[in-house]
């Protein structure tokens, strides 16, 4: 078999899985879990072997004419480099991960067949923008992600959390997307084509009329897809969905969609240096911010998701100073640990029967009866936090090191300003990282109050997944940095300067954090112990996707006595934890005037437009029985009335003439 037909056969199988689980979900439901896991798997072996053809050596390209188009053709087309094969690799390991996972996490929902259908579809799209060669087949997958993103985000639409957070999700990922549409019709009356490889080329020979515009009009759309600021604020919100879907969506696909984008298509952002100063701004301010929010959740969920930002962040940010190979190696990385992450995180929520990580600080046990999710969250925590040997580390550094390269003025793709940028917001990053993975872990498993209810052990399938994601957490970063064919070709090894200086600082970032837990925890056991109260404590016999939904519709209770963000933030600490109040300012400046317009359209359809409509009708009901009266069926009356009317007509006659 070809590889072209193998590659084809990648995105094609989870969407035939997908189809074939919403036709047989009801009918046949013996089948629902084998048709969401093997189509998955049999796609991630496939894009094993694809990658391993590839070899990252030379493109692999085809394509076959879709339709006459009269303007600028679309082609059903592949485009697969090293970085494609890397990335189709790790969606279809995640998401073969979420689906063996989801059986036993939801294996009680009766809404299963569907979200395992949505999740396939989802993989499906992903793995389309992935492979596609042609913009607008990328189009097509990254619209569809968009829509499932809607529907599992929105699974537990009971509680006005998951609803409110699916409609979020989708509107402000369509902000992006419109200028994003935009851009893509300006770039191709640019170049003439749609396809990669011909808009790569009029690039390369400066065919770019307007590049700084292009490339802005798509930064928006990635700023929507990926997270970035402003358009981050739909991910921590859309942590209301299932753990599983979390995971799905911020480890292989949705946000890794832009970031992806953008190094597929660089060498067009290239082109405009203010292009990569937007760029680079947006990702610092991301980095940053992102990082102080998480410091300041309350939420399990809601940290690992600004987690997800700020590592976006880093991406982007590796992106600004034109290095893709860091910002593929860092994508990589991340997707590896962070789905680890939210899967464990899963675990948690059901041992310890809350969503919140302030009640898991008042509990204790955790790390004796969920030792799987213990061992191997500190693996994936180690791996944010950038600890040495773990993959986290050499990505990383390989973002720094490519930060350093063009501050200094080793590298000119971008400006040196903006690798000074990226440097100074990485290395804060850096230490704030390490500061939130360790407050996590502490508030997490080492809390210091009255013991949870234990649930059972865990499914099979659920841990089984953890310990198979701890393995690229632990060792894909030493396997790939001697990989740099895949990567353009250069090395991402660290240099001295950043490894010591990175690592310096995330350890530093993680003994402060220990160090006032255990300050406050010393003050904290002088006080009387209270025991854990009803609302922090689900049912002995829940299933993980029921506490999960219960937990939602909780409030978050205030930081406790042993959490050290406070302490750490002081007065920021207020502000973070509420996303620095950007919500507040969009409903502000936006849903505030679009309410107060659709009020005012609405006032004016009911008493004006209404208001005529209605004159009308009773004007001609009024006129209908003026006439019915006269509809008396008298002869006589009929003939004098005419007669009456001729007179009148004669008078008026012979009265104008005489005017005249």
């Amino acid at each position: 078999m070809t590889t072209t037909t193998l590659a084809v056969l990648v995105p094609l199988l989870p969407f035939l899985g997908a189809a074939a689980g919403l036709l047989l979900g009801r009918r046949a439901p013996g089948f629902v879990r084998p048709l969401a896991v093997l189509p998955t798997l049999a796609a991630a072996v496939l894009a094993v072997l694809v990658a391993a053809r590839q070899g990252g050596g030379d493109t692999i390209a085809a394509a076959t004419r879709l339709t006459p188009t009269g303007s600028v053709p679309i082609d059903l087309a592949l485009h697969i480099d090293g970085f494609a094969a890397l990335v189709a690799v790790l969606v279809g390991v995640v998401a073969s991960c979420v689906q063996i996972y989801s059986t036993g996490y939801l294996r009680d929902d009766p809404r299963y067949p569907s979200y395992a259908a949505l999740v396939s579809l989802f993989t499906s799209a992903m793995l389309l923008v992935v492979y596609s060669g042609d913009l607008m087949v990328l189009l097509v997958g990254w619209e569809i992600m968009g829509i499932c993103s809607y529907f599992l985000v929105g699974h537990y639409w009971e509680t006005p959390e998951a609803r409110a957070a699916s409609l979020k999700a989708f509107l402000v990922t369509k902000l992006g997307d419109v200028p994003f549409l935009i851009g893509l019709f300006a770039l191709a009356a640019d170049t003439g084509t749609f396809r990669i490889s011909g808009i790569l080329g009029a690039v390369a020979g400066d065919g770019l009329d307007h590049p700084t515009l292009i490339a802005l009009l798509l930064l928006a759309g990635v700023a929507g897809k990926s997270a970035q600021f402003p358009l981050h604020t739909w991910l921590p919100d859309a942590m209301a969905g299932p753990t599983p879907v979390s995971a799905l969506i911020h480890a292989a696909t949705m946000v890794a969609a832009g970031i992806y984008f953008v190094a597929r298509l660089l060498p067009l952002f290239a082109a405009s240096a203010a292009a990569l100063t937007v760029l680079a701004v947006m990702a610092a301010v991301t980095m940053v911010g992102s990082a102080l929010a998480a410091l300041a959740q309350d939420d399990i969920k809601r940290v690992l998701a600004y987690s997800t930002i700020g590592q976006l962040g880093y991406m982007a940010g590796a992106l600004a100073v034109g290095d893709r190979g860091a910002a593929v190696f860092h994508l990589l990385s991340h997707g590896a640990f962070k789905a680890l992450l939210f899967l464990a995180a899963g675990v948690i929520i059901h041992a310890a029967g809350t969503n919140s990580l302030t009640a898991m600080s008042r509990m204790s046990g955790l790390t004796r009866r969920i030792p799987d999710a213990y061992w191997t969250m500190t693996v994936a925590l180690l791996a944010l936090a950038a600890i040495p040997p773990f993959a986290g580390f050499f990505s990383k550094e390989a973002v720094l090191v490519a930060a350093e390269h063009t501050a200094l003025g080793d590298r000119t793709v971008a400006p040196a300003g903006a690798g000074w940028t990226i440097l100074v917001a990485g290395l804060l990053t850096a230490l704030l990282t390490a500061a939130y993975a360790t407050r996590l872990w502490l508030l997490a498993f080492r809390g210091r109050g009255s013991a949870a209810p234990d649930h059972g052990r865990q499914p099979l399938a659920m841990n089984t997944v953890l310990w198979l994601l701890a393995i690229p957490s632990l060792a894909f970063g030493l396997a790939v940095v001697r990989l740099d064919d895949w990567f353009d070709g250069h090395a991402l090894t660290p240099t001295a300067v950043t490894a010591v200086l990175g690592t310096g600082i995330a350890l530093v970032g993680g003994l402060v954090t220990y160090a006032v837990w255990r300050s406050l925890s010393v003050k904290a056991a002088r006080l009387p112990a209270g025991p854990a109260t009803p609302e922090t404590v689900a049912h002995p016999d829940a299933e993980p996707a029921l506490v999960e939904a219960e937990a939602l519709q909780l409030p978050h209770p205030a930081s406790g006595p042993t959490d050290p963000g406070r302490p750490l933030l002081g007065p920021l600490h207020r502000h973070a934890a509420d996303g620095f109040h950007l919500d507040a300012v969009y409903t502000a400046l936006f849903v505030r005037p679009v309410l107060a317009a659709a009020s005012l359209v609405r006032f004016l359809d009911r008493e004006v437009v209404d208001t005529y409509v209605s004159g009308a009708g009773t004007g001609t009901n009024w006129l209908g029985r003026a006439v019915r009266r006269a509809q008396t069926g008298n002869v006589q009356t009929y003939l004098s009335a005419l007669l009456a009317g001729s007179v009148v007509l004669a008078i008026a006659a012979v009265l104008v003439a005489a005017g005249a």
